[in-house]
């Protein structure tokens, strides 16, 4: 992302040499496959819940499972890895999501499926923050490099859905453990190694700069927002389109393909606009416009949807990567931490907001439950109005 800021002495020496272990186009390429998974749980809900016969508010549950242990555990991994060489979590991380999503086929049982889907949301919050805190540095602090990172990961979401219809309809949830093999591959070829003298030169810059704290946990509100959108959508969105408006589930899938494949252009739009315009600039304007995106979706009709989620995806996606980086330059001797936050409980922690909302949405309808998630980006905007830039940090 063309918008990550470091300081001069926070980039590791031998800045010229290729560091040792993953490079940045590995470490992107594991976080296409590992983020996969995390975007193959909404895909998977209408299959599940139309061979279950689960209500709204039991489907919202499973992305409840599916998130509530990512949310719990990212933070500690995070700590972990500040404080540990811990690398070998990238790949079991990604290794242990593929078998959560593989066992949720397995069983028709509603307790099976949700242990399955926890599991692999466990996996996802091993393998995040780790991957985050090496790939800053195999980045040697080039915005772009971070951007392409994350733009690994949203491509991951996006490819989920259109991988996992075809897979199921012809495989039927067998097929599943056919999806797996790739984190499996993936992580023979990951051996992330930091050598001693990278991680002492990350250390050393990071001790030049102080921590803001108050800028972290305005930070983590706007996450917590965006990603109770993000998984608002993503839960109910296909739901929405089949149901209320009567779509095929194919135009559903593709409907919820969109709003996943714009957040690739619209993370690497953020990274550049944010390189022009600063990071402060681009995230402000980008919740203050996801207000009237999402309640424009809110009253698109079937043939205008595919397109009115455009716009939501891009105001979803362009602060993405803006995020992380913002948040490691506020705590920037907790890069780790940071990451298990930014990248890890606040992007996850919208599913535990999930079942609330299939609660509304059983009782009132899913254009309510888009309606209210129309509103919330007035708080992301609050927070972001009061918002410091990082001291000591420049842009590259």
């Amino acid at each position: 992302m063309s918008g990550t800021s470091v300081s001069a002495s926070e980039r590791p020496r031998g800045a010229g040499r290729a560091p040792r272990g993953p490079g940045i186009a590995l470490l992107t390429f594991s976080h296409v496959v590992d983020d996969f998974y995390q975007g193959a749980v909404p895909a998977l809900l209408p299959f599940i819940a139309a061979r279950g016969h689960f209500g709204y508010a039991a489907v919202a549950g499973l992305t409840f499972g599916a998130t509530m242990s990512s949310s719990v555990a990212q933070p500690l991994f995070g700590m972990l890895a500040d404080r540990y060489r811990m690398a070998w979590l990238v790949g079991a991380g990604m290794s242990t999501a593929a078998l959560g999503i593989a066992l949720s086929g397995t069983s028709q049982r509603y307790e099976f499926i949700w242990l399955a889907l926890a599991l692999a949301g466990l996996g996802i919050a091993a393998y995040h923050p780790e991957s985050a805190r090496i790939a800053r540095i195999a980045s040697r602090g080039s915005q772009s490099a971070m951007g392409y990172y994350h733009v690994g990961g949203n491509l991951g979401i996006a490819l989920a859905p259109v991988v996992i219809s075809p897979v199921v309809y012809g495989l039927g949830f067998g097929g599943l453990w056919i999806l797996a093999l790739p984190a499996w591959i993936t992580a023979l070829l990951l051996r992330p190694r930091r050598t001693e003298e990278q991680a002492a030169a990350a250390r050393r810059g990071a001790a030049d700069r102080p921590s803001d704290r108050r800028s972290f946990a305005l930070m983590t509100v706007i996450v917590i927002v965006r990603s109770a959108v993000y998984y608002g959508l993503t839960t109910f969105l296909t739901l929405y389109v089949t149901g209320t408006l009567h779509g095929g589930r194919g135009f559903g899938e593709a409907t919820l393909t969109a709003l996943l494949f714009g957040g690739v252009v619209g993370t690497v739009l953020g990274g550049h606009l944010a390189g022009r315009f600063g990071r402060l600039r681009v995230l402000r304007v980008a919740y203050a416009l996801c207000v009237p995106a999402v309640l424009t979706l809110a009253f698109a009709n079937h043939e205008l949807i595919i397109i009115a989620v455009i716009p939501v995806s891009l105001c979803l996606y362009v602060p993405f990567s803006i995020h992380t980086t913002l948040g490691q330059d506020y705590l920037p001797q907790r890069m780790g931490t940071a990451a298990g936050v930014t990248t890890g409980l606040t992007v996850s922690a919208g599913g535990l907001l999930a079942p609330a909302f299939g609660v509304l949405g059983d009782a009132t309808s899913l254009r309510t439950v888009l309606l209210v998630l129309g509103v919330l980006p007035l708080l992301a905007l609050a927070a972001a109005a009061m918002l410091r830039e990082p001291t000591g940090a420049t842009t590259r």
